[in-house]
């Protein structure tokens, strides 16, 4: 009886061993990474019987969901949200903080590069790279892992959401010349387009739909049909998944946040958006099965960030809301400096993000004291209609915040790139401008409305099923670089959701 037992836990040891060494090794051929630019995560409840069966509804019915998932850090904006899926951090560790910061005093777009040039056109936003990033991504991670055999690919729209997450040693990343209405690169990745991205772009010419549209595609769901026509592109051009090591493809939908902030989060255009989306996802997952074999890839969906219900349909509604002008709030905001401080000439160099960026060479130039216009920007700021608490961001630990908050505002701090002082609008009190459209709305801030976004798996080694537990934009780097059994992004501090990778 004892021999017979100790058989059984000898053969039960070696059983569990082989599996524990047989899922590495294992990889996909194909992963997916797919951001939908300002979706709500309660768009998925919104619009699911409306879905087809392949889209949305595939990802929802046949693979894993994290329904309370959350961006960790503020402000909530494009450039960091695609930043931070895709490297695991935020910009305290990634750098990149807004889609324009400073750096060394000066304003720049987020992937703004001026060593480098369009390959594909004559555009001004050309001259891009990801060389602010300051972390690697999961493709890179996988570049890394296969010394570079795997071929990494980022399309969007937009530079920024094409260009962070493919990462610094991606092969190839593409987005629209709107003006030209054709797909550029720049030189950082290669110096003339390869043939299937010109065939792309003869077909966009040949359009007369997209044509029609002009360089207002971005504000039509055709947009994310032509993203998708030259996501499918890249899959045969650069043979993803058909190499012996694992490739990856990064694909941003953008047209949903140029809608949204035109026609905010109701209405027949964003209704089309979201419908038209879910078709090309279909069409996406079915080429996908079809060239690289179904359960043979795997793809992960979310957004950026989410967005606030337009404040007049709020009102309309006895709920609240406001706009915030930044406008006004500047120039009220110079002339108190300069009553309480002296000062005889513009001393804020910008707003951007509910953060103010003091001008240090005027303050130095005029001699005033540099702490005590940080304080009064903070006093003034504090006592402002619709904001709840402003705070000097060398202050925060110190200050009465929130701690969640407060740590919130820290994950989103870089020093010299941040500004200076941070504040705090009531919810639903967004920044606008004066004569903006009646549906207007945007994002940037830490509640709900933009933070609440959906984060969902499929495919190979997904399990079907769904978490409520909270869990972070930052954590799907490290899940999915579990799954692919390499190492993290250089600076990620997310957790993987052991729900899926156990």
């Amino acid at each position: 009886m004892t021999k017979k037992l100790f058989s059984l836990l000898a053969l039960c040891c070696l059983t569990l061993t082989a599996a524990a060494q047989s899922q590495f090794g294992e990889k996909p051929k194909l992963v997916v990474g797919i951001v939908v630019d300002q979706m709500r995560w309660d768009y998925l409840d919104r619009y699911y019987d409306r879905f087809c069966e392949g889209g949305f509804r595939r990802m929802i019915d046949e693979g894993f969901s994290a329904d309370n998932c959350l961006i960790n850090y503020v402000p909530t904006v494009t450039a960091i949200g695609h930043t931070s899926a895709y490297t695991g951090t935020t910009p305290a560790f990634h750098g990149i903080c807004g889609n324009n910061f400073y750096i060394n005093c000066r304003s720049v777009v987020s992937c703004q590069d001026d060593s480098v040039r369009a390959v594909g056109s004559d555009a001004d936003y050309g001259n891009r790279s990801p060389r602010n990033m300051l972390s690697t991504t999961i493709g890179d991670q996988l570049r890394l892992h296969t010394d570079f055999r795997s071929r990494v690919v980022g399309v969007s729209y937009k530079d920024r959401a094409a260009i962070f997450p493919a990462g610094h040693s991606a092969n190839a990343a593409y987005w629209l010349d709107t003006k030209a209405l054709r797909f550029i690169t720049s030189t950082y990745y290669m110096t003339e387009l390869p043939q299937y991205v010109k065939r792309v772009n003869e077909a966009i010419k040949k359009n007369k739909e997209v044509q029609a549209e002009g360089d207002r595609i971005g504000y039509s769901p055709l947009c994310g049909t032509v993203i998708t026509d030259m996501a499918i592109a890249a899959i045969d051009g650069e043979q993803l998944g058909r190499g012996e090591s694992t490739d990856m493809l990064c694909v941003s939908y953008s047209e949903t946040d140029v809608i949204g902030h035109e026609w905010g989060t109701r209405g027949q255009r964003t209704d089309d958006a979201y419908l038209t989306l879910d078709r090309d996802l279909k069409r996406l997952f079915d080429k996908l099965d079809a060239q690289v074999g179904r359960g043979q890839w795997m793809a992960f969906l979310t957004a950026d960030h989410g967005a606030a219900h337009n404040w007049r349909y709020q009102r309309s509604h006895r709920l609240p809301g406001g706009p915030f002008f930044n406008g006004d709030f500047k120039r009220e905001l110079e002339a108190y400096i300069s009553q309480q401080t002296g000062s005889t000439s513009n001393v804020v160099s910008d707003i951007i993000n509910y953060r103010i960026f003091l001008n240090r060479e005027a303050i130095r130039k005029q001699g005033l004291d540099m702490s005590r216009v940080r304080q009064t920007a903070v006093d003034f700021a504090s006592h402002y209609p619709h904001i709840q608490r402003a705070v000097d961001y060398e202050q925060i630990r110190s200050s009465a915040l929130p701690e969640r908050l407060a740590e919130q505002l820290l994950k989103g701090y870089f020093p010299g790139r941040s500004g200076d002082i941070v504040f705090i609008p009531e919810p639903h009190h967004y920044e606008s401008w004066r004569g903006a459209p009646e549906g207007q709305t945007t994002h940037g801030e830490w509640n709900p409305y933009d933070a609440h976004i959906p984060c969902l798996f499929l495919g190979w080694k997904i399990p079907h099923g769904a978490t409520s537990r909270e869990v972070h934009i930052t954590d799907i780097a490290p899940t999915v670089c579990q799954l692919l059994h390499i190492q993290q992004p250089s600076a990620c501090i997310g957790e993987a959701i052991t729900e899926i990778t156990k």
